[in-house]
C-alpha cells in the first residue's frame, strides 16, 4: 500500500486517535463533489461527530522538482504533500442549488430539503457521467447533504417558509448568499488575517497604499484582498456580484493611474535603452568610417611621395595608333 504524507485537521486526528472511526461519515472515506469555483470533480472528506460535523477538501501540493520524504527508516518516493483543509459547506452547497435554478433569472419555487437534495444527486450523477471521466455519484451527494453542517448551511443561503404540518421549504437566495459572504469578508478584516501575511502586506506596500495620506485607499485595498480570499471558492459570476456590492471606484482609479505610470516608465526606459543602443551603434560606425578614411589618406600620401619619373602618363594609353 503506497504511503503519502498529509496534514489533517485536529478534529479528524482526535477521532482517529480515539479509535472511534464510526464517527466519521461513510467510514472516513473520501467523496467526490463538484468544486465550488470550477465545477470539476474534487475529493472531499466528510466528518460527523455527535457534537459537530465538517467537510474538508483534499489538496495536493506537487513539488516543481522530484522530491521524497524520509519517515523514520523509510523513504517515501511520492514527494507530494496532501492537505486536508476544512471548507465552509455553503460554498459546496450553493452551486448544487443553482444547478437547477430557472434559466429565466427567476428565483424558482420553494421545495423541501429532501426533494432538493434528491434531485441534485440524480442530476449531478447523470451530467458527470457524460462529461467527465470522474463520476460524481448520487450517494456521495447524499453523504454530504446528510451532514448537520450542510443542513445548517442551507438555512444561511436560502429563503425559508414554514407550511402547515411542520413542513419547511427552501429557495436559494442570491441576495442572502451575498450578505453571508460579506459577513465572511468583515470577519477576515476583524481577525487581522491580512496583517498576519507578509505576502499580502507586501502587495499593499508595493502599490503605495501604506504611505501617509492613503489611509482610505489602504482600507479599500484591505477590503479588496479580503474579497479576493473569499472568492477563491466562488464561480466568476458570484465573484462579480460580491465585488460589485462594494465601492472600489477610488481604488480602481488609483490603481489604473499607478499602472499607467508604470507603463510610461517602462516605455521611457525602453526608449532610453534603444537610444543608447543607437548611439553606441552610430559611434561604432563613426569609428569604422574614421579608420577607413585614415587608411585612405595614408594611401594617398604614399602615392604623392612615389617616384613617377620615367612613367608614362595615363592619357598615352588612349591615343590612336598611327
Amino acid at each position: 500500500m503506497p504511503i503519502q504524507v498529509g496534514l489533517l485537521p485536529d478534529d479528524i486526528i482526535h477521532t482517529i486517535l480515539d479509535g472511534n472511526t464510526a464517527q466519521c461519515v461513510n467510514n472516513g472515506s473520501f467523496i467526490r463533489l463538484p468544486h465550488p469555483r470550477t465545477g470539476l470533480p474534487t475529493l472531499f472528506l466528510p466528518h460527523q461527530t455527535p457534537s459537530n460535523s465538517t467537510i474538508s477538501e483534499l489538496q495536493a501540493v506537487d513539488p516543481t522538482n522530484s522530491r521524497s520524504w524520509f519517515i523514520g527508516n523509510e523513504v517515501v518516493s511520492d514527494g507530494r504533500l496532501l492537505l486536508i483543509m476544512p471548507v465552509d459547506p455553503a460554498f459546496i452547497l450553493v452551486p448544487m442549488l443553482r444547478s437547477f435554478s430557472p434559466k429565466n433569472g427567476s428565483l424558482g419555487q420553494f421545495r423541501t430539503a429532501d426533494d432538493i437534495f434528491e434531485e441534485v444527486g440524480t442530476k449531478l450523477e447523470q451530467s458527470s457521467s457524460k462529461n467527465s471521466a470522474e463520476v460524481i455519484l448520487a450517494k456521495d451527494v447524499a453523504t454530504f447533504t446528510s451532514l448537520d453542517c450542510c443542513r445548517d448551511a442551507l438555512t444561511r443561503v436560502c429563503d425559508i417558509q414554514e407550511l402547515p404540518g411542520d413542513i419547511i421549504v427552501h429557495r436559494f437566495s442570491p441576495t442572502k448568499y451575498i450578505g453571508y459572504l460579506k459577513v465572511k469578508v468583515e470577519n477576515l478584516l476583524k481577525a487581522d488575517v491580512i496583517e498576519g501575511s507578509r505576502t499580502l502586506v507586501r502587495s499593499l506596500a508595493k502599490d503605495g497604499l501604506m504611505e501617509d495620506g492613503n489611509e482610505k485607499l489602504y482600507q479599500a485595498g484591505r477590503l479588496k484582498i479580503a474579497c479576493d480570499l473569499v472568492t477563491q471558492y466562488l464561480p466568476p459570476d458570484l465573484r462579480m456580484m460580491l465585488v460589485a456590492s462594494y465601492d472600489f471606484s477610488a481604488l480602481d482609479v488609483y490603481l489604473e493611474k499607478l499602472e499607467e505610470e508604470k507603463r510610461l516608465k517602462a516605455q521611457e526606459a525602453s526608449n532610453t535603452t534603444k537610444a543608447r543602443k543607437k548611439a553606441v551603434k552610430e559611434e561604432s560606425k563613426e569609428k569604422v568610417d574614421k579608420r577607413k578614411a585614415s587608411k585612405a589618406s595614408q594611401g594617398v600620401e604614399k602615392l604623392k611621395k612615389a617616384n613617377i619619373n620615367g612613367m608614362a602618363k595615363l592619357s598615352t594609353f588612349f591615343t590612336k595608333n598611327t
